[in-house]
């Protein structure tokens, strides 16, 4: 089917070419013998490839065009088409796309040439960044490396190539160095007002026979989050460490130190893990602490029995939930009174942590929901951490951790700025919160109450 010269008048050129490419799409060879899907399939990577080759037209268009004043003493233009480069292969979501980009020539001395470098398009691109995140989450999953082309095939068509079992363990390498890269990054200049902390036990991808005691056999990360200033959250560390010992923990966060992190945070959340909080107090004595309370809650209720979980969990989700530390002391109370007698246990397991269960009530209401559990960090590994199968053919601690770091940073780019973030400048510059509210606010508000009173006493009078 082909349009009227009429039906494109006034359209854009890229509009018209993205009409061409529907227009293409209805014709698509010959669909018979082919599943809807298949064929389904077939027309939107046909769509697809048009409108790509239509972009990068466009790109390479403007991109001679705003050169048109280059000429040689002839008139003649400097900056010019010359011909196509080799077509290749994109892996894409919905398979292969075959494409051919126009080559620029630039005939000006080499002193002033350019070379054109494509953004829709770039030099040396194989497969979409989607491709590159599926692999690692594949591998995890417990996909074997020699698998990697019929499971990629089964996803994206027979026809995916480039994603044999020796690209993939090349990829490995290549995430493995930029791993080693991260981990070394500068932090100067780098200050997180919040910092959470969490160990990541995960049996996935881990080799047992490393030289690791028998109660070591379970791989676990230590893993730092932080949120800076302006509210956007950041991954810190991902260590392999040695369980959750004071040992490791001070071997990360010195390692923080020695990179230019010269700011102590201005509160850290984490569980109940004894190794980071001992850790802590040696490296940044000046952070306050906040134990996850969702952590807390679970250790409390395993020591209550089931028919009493439920009234017990209320009680104390109206701690977390209290509007004032004072509330929260109430309620604080309240529960202590009400399980003393019979579950003195469960009541001493809350009790000892009482002070730094509360110290989120000392920081801005809108960020209480971010700061008082390791839920940033829960989230984000969830997948990894309620993996417990081990996979076959386990590989090394090195690679597992690798993929887990990609996981993170695929993850990250999701991540949204805290809620109220705006209120993290006053924290940073010393402005102490009162039951989440600026104490600069607190003495305007009750100025402006005497104010009120003053003036209506001198009205009455």
């Amino acid at each position: 089917t082909k349009f009227s010269s009429s039906s494109s008048k006034g359209t854009s050129p890229m509009n018209q070419n993205t009409n061409s490419a529907i227009e293409d799409t209805a014709s698509v060879g010959n669909l018979e013998g082919l599943t809807a899907h298949d064929a389904l399939t077939e027309i939107l990577r046909t769509g697809a490839q048009k409108m790509l080759m239509a972009a990068i037209d466009r790109e390479v268009s403007d991109y001679i065009n705003d050169r048109i004043d280059l000429v040689d003493e002839n008139g003649r233009r400097l900056v010019v088409r010359n011909g196509s480069l080799p077509e290749r292969d994109i892996l894409t979501g919905i398979g292969p796309i075959a494409v051919t980009q126009p080559r620029v020539r630039d005939k000006r001395s080499p002193v002033d040439r350019e070379v054109f470098t494509s953004s829709v398009l770039p030099r040396y691109l194989r497969k979409t960044k989607s491709i590159e995140e599926l692999i690692p989450w594949l591998y995890l999953k417990g996909i074997s490396t020699n698998d990697f082309p019929e499971a990629l095939q089964s996803l994206l068509g027979v026809d995916a190539k480039g994603l044999s079992a020796s690209t993939v363990t090349r990829l490995k390498a290549v995430w493995e160095e930029e791993y080693a890269e991260w981990s070394k990054r500068s932090l100067a200049g780098k200050r997180y007002v919040y910092l959470w902390a969490d160990g990541i036990h995960s049996n996935v991808r881990f080799n047992d026979n490393e030289g690791r005691m028998d109660d070591e056999k379970r791989q676990c990360l230590l893993v730092l989050m932080g949120a800076k200033a302006d509210g956007t959250k950041e991954l810190v560390a991902v260590v392999d460490g040695h369980r959750e010992s004071e040992l490791s923990w001070k071997e990360v966060l010195l390692s923080l130190k020695a990179r230019g992190l010269m700011h102590s945070p201005e509160l850290a959340i984490g569980d109940g893990a004894l190794g980071f909080w001992k850790a802590l107090d040696q490296v940044f004595p000046g952070t306050r602490v906040q134990r996850c309370t969702v952590h807390k809650t679970a250790n409390v209720l395993n020591k209550l029995p089931k028919s009493i979980q439920p009234q017990a969990k209320r009680m104390l989700n109206e701690i977390w939930k209290a509007p004032t530390k004072a509330e929260a002391n109430k309620a604080f109370d309240l529960f202590e009174k009400t399980f003393s007698a019979k579950y003195a246990e469960s009541v001493k397991c809350l009790s000892k942590d009482r002070d730094v269960l509360l110290t989120f009530f000392d920081f801005p209401a809108d960020n209480w929901c971010h700061i008082h559990t390791t839920n940033p960090i829960e989230s984000t590994f969830s997948t990894i951490r309620l993996r417990h199968r081990k996979t076959k053919g386990n590989g090394s601690a090195k690679a597992s951790l690798t993929m887990m770091f990609k996981l993170a940073q695929s993850a990250s780019r999701g991540w949204r700025k805290l809620r109220g973030h705006h209120h993290l400048p006053d924290l940073v510059q010393g402005v102490k919160f009162i039951d989440g509210v600026n104490e600069h606010h607190l003495r305007e508000e009750d100025l402006k109450s005497s104010q009120i009173n003053t003036i209506q006493t001198e009205i009455v009078a």
